[in-house]
Parts: structure tokens; C-alpha cells; sequence
């Protein structure tokens, strides 16, 4: 046990905090301490009977029985070794801008949820945020090569879509996969693509109340649209200018 917690304590705050409730909730309603019908996103009862918390729960729940056990414990591998990547690596001592980066995110699913039309019957975001965090890695480290199953091997960029077809098979939905790297998309483009190699604004901005709750660990607040460590070395060795080199992470697996 004292393995396990120490296990457990090593895991970045964040990550730590999203995991423990993506283990709890389901486990909640597993046991019928809570009935699940109280946990999916229902646009009817968040908005006409102010349950206010169903979009939080619909984040953390997911139905778990002997058809989507394995389902959901893959995913849950997922959100632990690339949510962990991320703040460990490209937000490293940003825990704010990794927060804001998650909301982001969440809203936006929250909000295609509720206008798409397919997704109206599929009212848990667990899969959507955890694939938008996947697709923002993947993203990150473009051009390094992963392995998968079998021993597969490609580019980290195609691994979101490589998810999304392997979800699809044990018992996924491509809506929910398709969301979450649309919305994992959204925030790369917004965040880094943009401003960085396009010369645009940048338009988003981590606000100074998450600053001051979760202050940065490298001297000083670190805004959106500043590149991570890695990118910024990679620019200077260029020289300064051209494309950024979004190469530089992990291999698939790495602990």
C-alpha cells in the first residue's frame, strides 16, 4: 500500500487531483451511492432545474461494467501518461496555464456537446478531454516516432487518429474521440500554431487569478503564447527564425 501511495503522490498536481476523480465518481456510482442518472450532461436539467454540477460529473463519470471496463481503462492509462507529460513537460512549473488549458478545453467541449446533434445521446466528456489533452501532446511532439500495439510505429501527429479508430473497435464512439481532438486542435492552433508560427494575436490568456492560486515555479507569470522550454531552444538554435521545430518529447510508453 505504502508503493501505491507513494505511486500516487509522485503524480503532478493536476493530473493527480483529475485522476483521483476519475476514479472516484465511477466508483460512486458503481456502488449505488449515487445514482449515475445524476452524473451525465443533460442540457434539460442543468438549465431548467439548476443541477449545476452535471457538467463537472459528466467530466469524471463513465459507466463502468463488463462491456467498458476495458474501455475505461485504457483511457484512464490515457489521461495518467499524457496528462502527466504535459505538466511535467511543456508546462512545467505552469501549473496555472496547464489549468486554464484544461478549462479551455472543458468549455469547449461542454459547449459542442450541446450543440451537436450526434453527440446529444452521449452526455459524458470523460473520453472528449482526455483525447483533446492526447491530441495537444501529440501535437507537441509532431515528429517523434511512437509505438503502439503490436509493435506499430508512426509519427506522434497521427497517434490521436490511431486512438480514435482503437476506441472505436473496443467499444468507443468516434463522436466522442472526434470532439475531443477537434477540441485538442482548437486550443494547439489558439495557443501555439497561430501566434507563434503564423505571426497572429494571441487570444487566449490564462487569467491573473489562476496565477496567483497556483503561482509559476520559474521566475515570473508565463502568459499563453509563449513557447515551452523545449521550443524556445529549438528557436535559438535556428537561428531565431523559420517554423518551429514541434519535434522534441517522449516516446510512447516512457516513464
Amino acid at each position: 500500500m505504502s508503493d501505491i501511495g507513494d505511486w500516487f503522490r509522485s503524480i503532478p498536481a493536476i493530473t493527480r487531483y483529475w485522476f483521483a476523480a476519475t476514479v472516484a465518481v465511477p466508483l460512486v456510482g458503481k456502488l449505488g451511492l449515487i445514482s449515475p442518472a445524476y452524473f451525465f450532461l443533460w442540457p434539460e436539467a442543468f438549465l431548467y432545474r439548476f443541477q449545476i454540477w452535471r457538467p463537472i460529473t459528466a467530466t469524471f463519470y463513465f459507466p463502468v461494467g463488463p462491456g467498458t471496463g476495458f474501455l475505461y481503462l485504457v483511457n484512464l492509462y490515457f489521461l495518467y501518461q499524457y496528462s502527466t507529460r504535459l505538466e511535467t513537460g511543456a508546462f512545467d512549473g505552469r501549473p496555472a496555464d496547464y489549468l486554464f488549458m484544461l478549462l479551455f478545453n472543458w468549455i469547449c467541449i461542454v459547449v459542442s456537446f450541446r450543440l451537436s446533434f450526434w453527440a446529444r445521446n452521449n452526455q459524458l466528456l470523460m473520453i472528449p478531454l482526455i483525447m483533446s489533452v492526447l491530441y495537444v501532446w501529440a501535437q507537441l511532439n509532431r515528429d517523434m516516432i511512437v509505438s503502439f500495439w503490436f509493435g506499430t510505429r508512426f509519427k506522434a501527429c497521427y497517434l490521436p487518429w490511431v486512438i480514435l479508430g482503437f476506441n472505436y473497435i473496443i467499444g468507443g464512439s468516434v463522436i466522442n474521440e472526434l470532439i475531443g481532438n477537434l477540441v485538442g486542435h482548437l486550443y494547439f492552433f489558439l495557443m501555439f500554431r497561430y501566434p507563434m508560427d503564423l505571426g497572429g494575436r494571441n487570444f487566449l490568456s490564462t487569467p491573473q487569478f489562476l496565477y496567483r492560486w497556483l503561482p509559476s515555479r520559474r521566475g515570473g507569470v508565463s502568459g499563453f503564447g509563449v513557447p515551452p522550454a523545449s521550443m524556445r531552444r529549438a528557436a535559438d538554435q535556428n537561428g531565431g527564425g523559420g517554423r518551429h521545430n514541434w519535434g522534441q518529447g517522449f516516446r510512447l510508453g516512457d516513464q
